[in-house]
């Protein structure tokens, strides 16, 4: 876990724009402490630049200047997940496109597993920039890893950033799998849906998987060094 916050937002912000899940929008952001936390600038993820500071967000009272509108989403997890340390929204394209259809990913293969046994579908296709939109949002994702937001997205939400950002790419891949077994469920096959227990024996960290997904996301970025980090 990266122990500077201001860092871990950067890295993980760049992650999203290097690896497809951002483009011009999207934010991610860091629990600071019980009352604040840290989201990135409002600007395009992959445009942050090393050493930039973020914007500090207390869990009560207004979004500060230069807080986006739907950081509100970020601050209604906090308020309502203690777990949670980190937070990411990304707009990826097969999570997009599965949305379209009405439906997130089912547990088709191992990165899956973590959204078992789908994530939960936000209905609503306006951007979420009031506080009673944010609370339902978070509300309606629960205790899950993520919630899809029809054509617009995903958040994922993690024990840390670095966590968030790893399901975040998890989450287009089980998207993507999905995606792509579409003419085989069209031609009346049933693609195999891994059982609870496949999916508790899966759905692990052991080995590093997550310090290694973190690692393939940041690697060649001018501010990650894989020793420290």
């Amino acid at each position: 876990m990266t122990a500077d916050p201001a860092l871990a937002v950067r890295l993980a912000a760049r992650a999203m724009a290097r690896h497809g899940l951002a483009h011009a929008y999207g934010h991610v952001s860091a629990r600071l402490s019980e009352t604040h936390f840290l989201v990135s600038p409002a600007q395009p993820l992959g445009t942050i630049a090393p050493g930039q500071g973020g914007v500090e967000v207390p869990l009560d009272g207004d979004l500060p200047p230069g807080a986006l509108p739907e950081v509100r989403i970020h601050r209604e997890i906090y308020r309502q997940r203690p777990d949670v340390e980190g937070i990411c929204r990304f707009q990826s394209p097969a999570v997009i496109a599965l949305s379209a259809l009405g439906q997130t990913a089912r547990v088709r293969h191992g990165l899956g597993s973590y959204f078992a046994p789908a994530p939960p579908l936000w209905p609503g296709v306006a951007l979420v920039r009031d506080d009673d939109s944010a609370r339902a949002v978070a509300a309606r994702m629960g205790h899950a890893a993520a919630i899809v937001l029809a054509g617009n997205g995903a958040v994922t939400a993690g024990a840390s950033i670095e966590d968030a950002a790893s399901l975040a790419f998890f989450l287009e891949d089980a998207a993507r799998i999905e995606l792509a077994l579409l003419p085989a469920i069209a031609a009346g096959l049933s693609p195999r849906e891994y059982t609870p227990d496949e999916v508790a024996a899966r759905a692990v960290r052991a080995g590093g998987l997550f310090d290694r997904m973190w690692h393939y996301l940041c690697h060649g970025d001018p501010e990650f060094d894989g020793d420290r980090a």
